[in-house]
């Protein structure tokens, strides 16, 4: 079901899972709406109102399911409640059973091969959910769309949407972006065959098919040439998201931040340098290594005892699958696990939070003298721009070169193989330990790097890459 379509149809329409707005129901049965932010909501914002553009988005909660059967609903935005009549299931299956426990899984890497992944009966029957899912925002795209229109599908998601949409639009300038890697081709094929085909030639129904890195685009690529062939014309770009330099210097000067980085000095303690994470806790964050790292320099260099802390933000993530709850008990576990081994009456080695707070995570930017973003595998990793862009005094990067972000950052920052814990330990001594001209000049360096193309000219880059 689509909420009542304007009366102009779109010039510039873009797709995504989640979308710029979220409806609560309140006690009284009344709604409020939460917009949110991000790349594609400053590119919107960028092309003005005159483009008549239109963001196609999936309704995630009862709040949002509430809204579409009221005809509720905000200016450029239409909500899909794929689960309405018949449908019943399909967004959970399509959601949780393909995209986030099988693609994002595939991509990152992150399957016990040994054990998994089975591909039966109960992976078709989600993957029939996940065509059905796919097939309603084709549809209403295709319903929505000015003759001509530019029509930009974002990311694992919405991976068939392209082709469906061909199918019922030929007129239409089609893109799709990828915010995740891409799996190299002997670990995609671990896919069903026909599946592996289906997602592929899906995609390659666009005009133009966008990644974070090269390595990506050429992972996709390699995938398209031992599968179905070659690309078949489909025009491949690259674009490595940036960070919004002027919306977080401006954020990170707020009362709410300085009163958070006020707490975080008093955990912390007076003089003690802090080695910073920010992240969800998802599989491929790669969070628990990186307290072992942690705990192992300690171990291994005792003088940074009572010298430094980790302060690690560890943001819940993805609940509902239980391999995500195990993760997430396990990070607070080996936290635990370090402060009862080494912290004394006047210091604790690891400050863990695991409430989202996005004015604490900018103080801890703010605060940190070594940022450790060390993901398995990572499409970007916003996290590793972000720091360099806010940081008071310097702030030294310890870098998985698995991150998409390794890519443009590699160079200035302290490169690390994700699985080597005694490496990364490594890795924080020497970053501890640069003197402080340093630090700062690395710091210049990244923050120029990590603004290069920053989100409303990431989107606007592809936007024109698509229709000139």
């Amino acid at each position: 079901m689509v909420s009542e379509p304007g009366s102009t149809a779109a010039q510039v329409l873009v797709a995504s899972n989640r979308g710029p707005v979220s409806y609560t129901v309140e006690e009284d049965g009344t709604l409020t709406a939460r917009r949110g932010g991000g790349g594609l909501v400053s590119g919107l914002s960028a092309i003005g109102d005159e483009a008549d553009a239109l963001w196609v988005c999936a309704a995630l909660g009862e709040g949002d399911r509430e809204a579409v059967r009221r005809g509720v609903g905000e200016p450029g935005v239409r909500m899909l409640d794929v689960d309405a009549g018949s449908r019943e299931g399909v967004h959970a299956a399509a959601y949780n059973g393909i995209a986030n426990s099988v693609l994002w899984f595939v991509h990152h890497m992150l399957y016990q091969t040994p054990l998994e992944p089975v591909f039966g009966p109960e992976f078709r029957a989600q993957w029939a959910a996940y065509e059905t899912y796919n097939r309603a925002f084709a549809e209403a795209l295709a319903a929505e769309a000015a003759p001509g229109a530019a029509v930009l599908v974002q990311d694992y998601h919405l991976a068939l949407v392209p082709g469906m949409l061909r199918e019922l639009r030929e007129d239409l300038r089609i893109g799709h972006f990828s915010h995740t890697p891409w799996a190299p081709a002997d670990y995609f094929r671990m896919l069903p065959d026909d599946v592996a085909e289906q997602l592929l030639r899906g995609m390659l129904g666009a005009d133009r098919l966008g990644f974070l890195t090269g390595r990506w685009a050429d992972a996709f690529t390699e995938c398209c040439v031992r599968v179905v062939g070659g690309t078949s014309g489909t025009r491949i770009g690259v674009h490595g998201l940036g960070a919004d330099a002027d919306f977080l210097r401006e954020r990170s000067r707020r009362d709410d931040v300085e009163e958070r980085m006020r707490a975080l000095r008093e955990q912390v303690g007076e003089g003690r340098r802090t080695i910073v994470r920010v992240d969800r806790t998802e599989l491929s964050k790669n969070i628990v290594r990186g307290l072992l790292a942690y705990r192992q320099l300690l171990a291994d260099r005792p003088e940074w005892r009572e010298r430094v802390v980790h302060v690690a933000f560890a943001y819940p993530s993805r609940q509902d699958l239980a391999v995500y709850r195990d993760y997430t008990a396990e990070v607070s576990r080996v936290a635990e696990s370090i402060n009862s081994a080494y912290g004394t009456d006047g210091w604790t080695p690891v400050v863990l939070h695991v409430k989202d707070d996005f004015a604490r995570s900018l103080a801890a930017y703010r605060l940190a003298d070594v940022a450790l973003v060390n993901p398995i595998r990572d499409g970007m990793n916003l996290v590793a721009k972000e720091v360099p862009v806010v940081s008071d005094e310097g702030c030294a990067l310890v870098l998985s070169r698995e991150a998409g972000a390794y890519e443009e950052l590699g160079e200035d920052a302290l490169p690390v193989n994700p699985y080597d814990i005694s490496a990364t330990a490594e890795a924080l001594h020497t970053a501890l330990s640069l003197p402080d001209d340093e630090r700062a000049e690395r710091t210049k360096r990244l923050a120029a790097a990590a603004t290069a193309l920053p989100p409303a000219q990431w989107f606007l880059d592809q936007l024109r890459a698509l229709t000139g």
